[in-house]
């Protein structure tokens, strides 16, 4: 059994792989001010609800919020007696992949590079919906060849809603026109349909670069609400973070 932990920026995601299937996905929010033993507790019941009375053989940690990381990594071995692999810097020279700018590339972007490399075997783009909202080029042979990022779906509605007093959170939801109605359906049309074109020709512009017709690969909890862009990608894969996750603890070699 594998425990695979992303913490990112707004929810921490653990997932239980084992009988070769992710068994169980948890998620968490991401509050760096919370102790310690908040998060034991959590994941304590968690494992204890789920019936998980073994401990995992193994446990892989990607984060993007320094606050966290010490917290469940000592979490890791308190509860489960083992240290966890924590995918940084320390390690990227021994997993099968070239990482690019390995001090300033978030780890999770490198899970998702694992992944797309051993999943699709080509020149890909993933493309996760996140807090931000990044891009991902690995080549088929395996190296990072550059990253875009922008503000996430949430991170803009947000952003409007704290610095425009009339202007408020709304749900992501697929508007039915781009001319807004109401403040509501405004919102929702600017960003949803915004964003739509953002992605198509982010991903237009680095297949010119390559020169080749790479795919695009979609992930993250929001990777499903553009609907029209479904088509559009190759495949929407909700768990290739922590499928990269999985593949760091099989093929990294710490000896």
């Amino acid at each position: 059994m594998l425990l695979a932990i992303d913490i990112g920026n707004s929810d921490i995601t653990l997932g239980v792989y084992t009988e070769k299937n992710w068994k169980h996905i948890w998620r968490v929010a991401a509050k760096p001010d919370q102790p310690e033993l908040f998060y034991a507790v959590k994941i304590r019941d968690l494992f204890f609800e789920a019936q998980l009375s073994a401990p995992p053989e193994k446990i892989v940690v990607s984060s993007v919020v320094p606050s966290l990381t010490n917290k469940i990594r000592n979490i890791a071995v308190t509860l489960f007696g083992q240290e966890p692999i924590i995918l940084g810097p320390s390690v990227y020279d021994k997993l099968p992949i070239k990482i690019l700018n390995p001090y300033e590339i978030g780890s999770d972007l490198v899970a998702n590079a694992m992944a797309a490399y051993f999943m699709h075997h080509q020149t890909c783009v993933v493309v996760d919906f996140g807090t931000a909202l990044t891009f991902t080029t690995v080549s088929g042979e395996g190296e990072i060849l550059g990253v875009s990022i922008a503000p996430g779906l949430k991170t803009a509605i947000r952003s409007l809603s704290q610095n425009t007093a009339k202007l408020f959170d709304v749900p992501l939801e697929m508007p039915t026109s781009a001319l807004g109605k109401n403040t509501v359906s405004a919102i929702q049309s600017g960003i949803i349909f915004g964003y739509e074109g953002m992605v198509k020709n982010m991903v237009t512009q680095i297949r010119k670069e390559l020169n080749e017709p790479c795919p695009a690969i979609a992930t993250g909890g929001l990777a499903s609400v553009i609907a029209s862009l479904k088509g559009f990608f190759y495949a929407i894969e909700p768990n290739l973070t922590l499928d990269g996750l999985r593949l760091v603890a099989e093929k990294i070699n710490l000896g």
